[in-house]
């Protein structure tokens, strides 16, 4: 449904170096959206343009493959965005995007994006940072698919998952628990398999679960395994 235009967006991280009025100008040349779970927001190859700005709640990014099965890109927190290739090359959509929760997001015109990008070289900066991780990403899953079988890509998912809560005691922490058919969606396999790569990490005492998280108990030996299969 849509929102008021006085809908605020503070909490993006791209438009930061902006002044707090400027965000406000932009904020009223926003189309403002409320989304249930599993809702779509943006339909693979349709001819919309806006970028869509995550003020409220989280998104992923899917493509669903020819038997209906989906492929998952990436997952979009509050403070994010998405839809910023289609702003900038004027082309179809990429992939689709759908509600993970309740959210509420600020859909910004092309124009108005590009115009804003082009008058703040700090948010261009941040844009093109973001561009080149997106590029980066793209290149290691195209390896591990390439190079790695199903069990070493549910390990690889793992680590990237890991990354940002390891710790110096060599642990890390993901927060929740990812679900099985999530992280197959990830890296093109079953939810079978990751159940039972999930269940030989914790015979091995390298997984455990831990309330609500699922705890890399060893990091180091995880990566090992994934670079020795890399490096054959």
């Amino acid at each position: 449904m849509p929102e008021s235009n006085t809908q605020s967006l503070e909490r993006i991280e791209l438009l930061a170096p902006l002044r707090p009025e400027e965000r406000a100008v932009l904020a009223r040349q926003c189309a403002w959206r409320r989304y249930r779970p599993d809702e779509q927001i943006i339909d693979h190859l349709s001819d919309t343009r806006d970028v869509c700005f995550v003020v409220d709640g989280r998104v992923r990014v899917v493509m669903y493959s020819a038997s209906g099965r989906e492929i998952t890109f990436d997952d979009v927190d509050a403070g994010g965005f998405i839809g910023e290739l289609s702003a900038i090359d004027e082309k179809p959509r990429s992939a689709s995007v759908i509600a993970i929760s309740a959210c509420l997001v600020a859909l910004m015109p092309p124009r108005v994006f590009r115009e804003m990008v082009a008058g703040h070289p700090q948010v261009a900066l941040t844009l093109m940072r973001r561009l080149a991780a997106m590029v980066r990403a793209a290149t290691e899953r195209i390896m591990d698919l390439s190079t790695l079988g199903a069990n070493n890509r549910v390990h690889a998912e793992l680590l990237r998952l890991g990354k940002p809560g390891l710790q110096d005691d060599n642990t890390a922490v993901i927060a929740p628990i990812p679900v099985h058919a999530d992280v197959a969606s990830r890296v093109s396999t079953t939810r079978e398999t990751v159940a039972r790569v999930f269940s030989d990490l914790t015979r091995s005492k390298i997984l455990e679960k831990r309330g609500q998280n699922l705890v890399i108990k060893d990091y180091a030996r995880l990566e090992s395994m994934v670079e020795d299969v890399r490096g054959d």
